[in-house]
């Protein structure tokens, strides 16, 4: 599958929301924001709408539903008539409709490859779906921290999402990344139409960053730090179009779309799924 050219989403995952990253993502040519309903508290649709209203109409919004506030915490739901409600209010929230909502982690709820998974799953897609048709948002799409139990699934009367999101870069297994290629192609989605996202596998401070060297998946690394070639290389673990990243430091950001020109070279990245697959059953994937 060939992708099309490499796309930076901000996520706002962990994020202060402050005006001046989106202000500053504007300046760098990012013109993509990715957020959920959960995100800060369940409050971030409210106070992106309070700080930054006035922004939002120049960036292709997205966000996710499947989590709902429960006291003391949060819970996962797949019921259609809250998926669609939620989707409804996150319109109102944000001042806006989405131009992307995502269903958010349906896994978490589908664990076992059996019919009433199935049918569960197809009907939390229908209803966003519906709601895309009803002009509650532009289109909808899946983002999965752990596409495996979907994979099994998808058949085709399933409707089908706009957009695939998952687990992208080397801190991803063998397991999660063939899983996403299966999702892809079950549901005939192109190169434009699948996003990664955790490009670090949490932050970029983890201790395992300064044990590999990135750079030896790119062509011509000599300019790139180990962070702008990690986040390069997940374009291609598993191949998206575009990765969602959470900052909250425009500097940051900056240097992640200073690595977007640099070129990777495929045969080291299929060596190294081959390697992965390769790894003694038991060992983590």
């Amino acid at each position: 599958m060939r992708g099309a050219d490499p796309r930076v989403v901000l996520g706002l995952h962990r994020s202060r929301h402050e005006r001046r990253l989106l202000t500053g993502a504007l300046d760098l040519g990012v013109t993509a924001l990715d957020t959920s309903t959960n995100y800060l508290g369940f409050r971030s649709h409210q106070i992106l709408a309070r700080t930054a209203g006035d922004l939002l109409p120049k960036f292709t919004l997205s966000t996710k539903v499947g989590y709902f506030p429960e006291p003391g915490g949060a819970s996962h739901s797949l019921d259609p008539g809250r998926l669609h409600a939620a989707v409804e209010q996150a319109a109102k929230d944000l001042g806006r409709e989405p131009d992307l909502v995502f269903l958010h982690n349906p896994e978490h709820l589908l664990r076992d490859a059996a019919r009433q998974d199935e049918d569960v799953l197809m009907r939390a897609c229908a209803a966003l779906d519906d709601a895309a048709r009803k002009g509650l948002c532009a289109a909808w799409g899946v983002a999965s921290w752990d596409p495996s139990p979907l994979a099994s699934l998808i058949d085709a009367t399933a409707p089908r999402p706009a957009v695939l999101m998952v687990r992208a870069g080397l801190m991803v297994g063998a397991r999660t990344l063939d899983a996403a290629d299966v999702l892809t192609k079950a549901w005939g989605l192109d190169g434009g139409e699948v996003w990664g996202m955790s490009p670090f596998g949490g932050s970029t401070s983890t201790p395992v960053w300064a044990r590999i060297d990135p750079r030896v998946f790119l062509r011509d690394s000599s300019q790139l730090s180990r962070a702008q070639a990690a986040f390069r290389v997940a374009y291609h673990l598993p191949r998206v179009s575009s990765v969602a990243v959470s900052t909250d430091e425009p500097a940051h950001l900056a240097e992640l779309v200073g690595a977007l020109a640099a070129k990777v070279e495929e045969r080291t990245v299929q060596e190294y799924r081959s390697l992965l697959r390769d790894r003694p059953r038991g060992q983590p994937a």
